[in-house]
C-alpha cells in the first residue's frame, strides 16, 4: 500500500492506495504547530478506523507547499511508519517537461495534477485547481507543462472583504437561490459564487486562446464542485487529481 499526503495552505489531504484503487482519503486543517508525533496520531486513527494495518504501508509520497511542514510531515512518516516519502519537486523524474523559466518555482501539487491530467487524458489540458489560491495549469498535447495563472481562492477572497468593508457580514459559502440577491447575505453570496465562475470561464478562455490546440479543462481541489457546477468551460471534475498524480510520481521514481 502507498501513502500519498499533498500538503497545503488550508488543508492537507492523504490518500491510500492499494495497487491503482484510492481506498480511503482523509481531510485535515493545515497546522504549523503540530509536531511529528501530534500528525502519527492524527494519521494512526485514519488506518485504524479504516481497518489499514501499518505495516501494510510500503511507500510513501509527499508534496507541500507549506516549507515548515516538509520536514515534520517527513518524520512522520519516516520515525512513525518506518517508509522513507518521496518528496515531490520539479528535481525528480516527472515525465514531462516543465517549461517555466525556473521549474523550481512550480508547486509539487501543480507538478501533481498536471501528470496525472495528462496521464489520463494525453491530451493538451487546462488543469484549475481551487484551494487556497486557485491555480490554473497548461499542458501541451505533447505533454509539456507550459506554464499557467495563480489566482486569491474562493476563501480568501470571501475573507477579505469581510475583513474590509465593516457593513458587511462573513457569509457560508453556499450557492444562493438566485443570481439577483434580495437580502445582503444572497448578494454576497451571488458575487462570490456566481462571481468567481465567470472569473474562472473568462481565464479560461483567454488562456484558451493562447494554447496551439484547443484545451480540455479539468476541476480539482476541496472548492472544485462549488464552481465547477457553475461554470461553462469546466468539463470534468477530478476531486483526488493530486493524490493520484503523487501516486504516478512515486511509481516512476522507483
Amino acid at each position: 500500500m502507498l501513502l500519498a499526503i499533498d500538503i497545503g495552505n488550508s488543508d492537507i489531504v492523504a490518500g491510500i492506495f492499494k495497487g491503482d484503487d484510492l481506498l480511503s482519503t482523509i481531510r485535515i486543517t493545515t497546522d504549523t504547530n503540530k509536531t511529528p508525533e501530534e500528525y502519527a496520531v492524527i494519521f494512526s486513527d485514519f488506518f485504524i478506523n479504516n481497518g489499514i494495518e501499518i505495516s501494510a504501508l510500503k511507500q510513501s509520497v509527499i508534496s507541500c507547499v507549506v516549507p515548515e511542514l516538509s520536514d515534520v510531515l517527513m518524520l512522520t512518516v519516516e520515525k512513525h511508519f518506518n517508509i522513507e516519502p518521496l518528496m515531490v519537486s520539479s528535481v525528480i523524474e516527472t515525465g514531462m517537461p516543465i517549461l517555466y523559466e525556473d521549474p523550481n518555482e512550480v508547486g509539487a501539487d501543480r507538478i501533481a495534477n498536471s501528470v496525472a491530467a495528462y496521464r489520463k487524458y494525453s491530451t493538451s489540458l487546462i488543469v484549475v485547481d481551487f484551494g487556497t489560491a486557485t491555480t490554473f495549469d497548461c499542458i501541451s498535447e505533447n505533454g509539456e507543462y507550459l506554464g499557467g495563472a495563480i489566482s486569491p481562492g474562493i476563501s480568501i477572497s470571501s475573507r477579505a472583504l469581510f475583513e474590509n468593508a465593516s457593513k458587511l457580514p462573513e457569509v457560508d459559502l453556499i450557492k444562493p437561490k438566485k443570481v439577483i440577491g434580495k437580502n445582503t447575505v444572497e448578494s454576497i453570496q451571488s458575487g462570490i459564487i456566481y462571481g468567481y465562475a465567470a472569473l474562472v470561464d473568462g481565464l479560461i478562455e483567454k488562456i484558451s486562446n493562447h494554447m496551439s490546440s484547443k484545451p480540455k479543462v479539468i476541476a480539482t481541489g476541496g472548492l472544485a464542485r462549488l464552481i465547477a457546477n457553475e461554470s461553462n468551460k469546466i468539463e470534468e471534475l477530478d476531486e483526488y487529481l493530486t493524490l493520484k498524480g503523487l501516486k504516478y510520481l512515486r511509481e516512476v521514481n522507483g
